[in-house]
């Protein structure tokens, strides 16, 4: 355990210099130390700065190692950096297998780990110069597989060179919006904490849907539940609009209305030809960023006091597709995205 007593003239000198500074950060590791030589503990001290004790302690050692010159040394905010080069790419590579929640914690890995205390401000710093930003990571399916999703990417290149001229190839799914607001981030005043109202209840639409992206062809219904009926009256309208067409090629995940004995009987006097999704791999059906679109057009942040007035401004931008024209050309593009490398 440290021995924290100072002769009387180092805490004069101590409480002189933390008169003279004034840098808040500078000041309060003097008064870190004086706290401890005069009786403090490390925990007490830690309380009253709302930092760690091991800070607490390192900035102790820091004087005793330098006196006030290196006390109150705030390298961080310089070129110069407390790490090594070596350190740096160790705590890189260390992050890069570890996502932490809050930078405290990052200085805390680096304090046990090269004795070497960071404040919260200055490891946000060192970690925005490593190239860090914060942000959510990505949730992935667990069983999602790099390998097999690239197959069946090939083999969907295969079907767009082989199918006849005239036959569409279309991504289907069905979507569930509920009559509430999606909570969403966006520019706000400093300060301000604007309030978006919600609905009670859980009233929602059902929204069958595919889309055509050779012609950003839309075609959606509204239905009361999504089973094998409403996928019939879907494909039948898909049917209907391309009379020309050999066949119709509707790329849907495996949802069990998909397989169940009526679309599959459906099926057998049909133009449809289903190519059936792997599981686990949402990231291939291109309808879903139509999806995710439309709820950030229509949903986020904006509360409908009625659910008729929800679904009429649902209903209202699927009605006229050519509002997002440009946007939507540029977003349903087949650069599709491998999850699980």
């Amino acid at each position: 355990m440290l021995d924290y007593t100072l002769p009387a003239a180092e805490l004069a000198a101590l409480r002189a210099a933390h008169r003279s500074t004034r840098e808040k950060r500078a000041a309060d590791r003097i008064k870190a130390v004086v706290l401890l030589a005069t009786g403090w503990s490390a925990e007490q001290v830690a309380e009253v700065l709302q930092v760690d004790p091991n800070t607490v302690r390192t900035h102790f050692r820091r004087y005793q190692d330098g006196g006030v010159k290196a006390l109150v040394n705030l390298a961080y905010r310089g070129s110069t950096c407390e790490l090594s080069e070596a350190e740096l790419a160790c705590l890189d590579a260390h992050l890069q297998t570890h996502v932490y929640l809050t930078a405290k914690a990052v200085a805390k890995w680096v304090e046990d780990t090269f004795e070497v205390a960071y404040t919260e401000s200055g490891m946000t710093a060192l970690l925005h110069r490593l190239d860090y930003v914060y942000k959510k990571p990505k949730l992935i399916p667990g069983k999602a597989d790099a390998q097999a999703q690239k197959r069946f990417l090939a083999e969907y290149e295969k079907l767009k060179q082989t199918k006849g001229e005239e036959d569409p190839v279309y991504f289907m799914d069905a979507v569930h919006p509920q009559h509430n607001p999606v909570i969403a981030a966006g520019w706000i005043k400093r300060g301000e904490k604007p309030q978006v109202r919600s609905n009670t209840g859980r009233q929602r639409l059902n929204i069958n849907g595919a889309i055509n992206l050779e012609q950003l062809e839309q075609v959606v219904r509204y239905d009361d539940t999504i089973n094998a009926e409403s996928t019939i009256a879907l494909l039948t309208q898909l049917e209907a609009l391309h009379l020309a067409a050999a066949w119709i090629y509707v790329i849907c995940d495996n949802a069990r209305y998909y397989r169940s004995k009526a679309v599959q009987a459906y099926l057998k006097t049909s133009r449809i030809k289903l190519v059936f999704l792997l599981p686990y791999a949402p990231n291939l059906n291109l309808i879903e960023r139509l999806w995710k679109f439309f709820k950030k057009q229509v949903l986020y942040n904006r509360y409908f006091e009625t659910f008729a007035n929800f679904k009429a401004a649902c209903e209202e931008f699927f009605s006229n597709p050519n509002q997002y024209q440009g946007q939507l050309s540029s977003l349903l593009t087949e650069n599709f995205a491998i999850i699980g490398e």
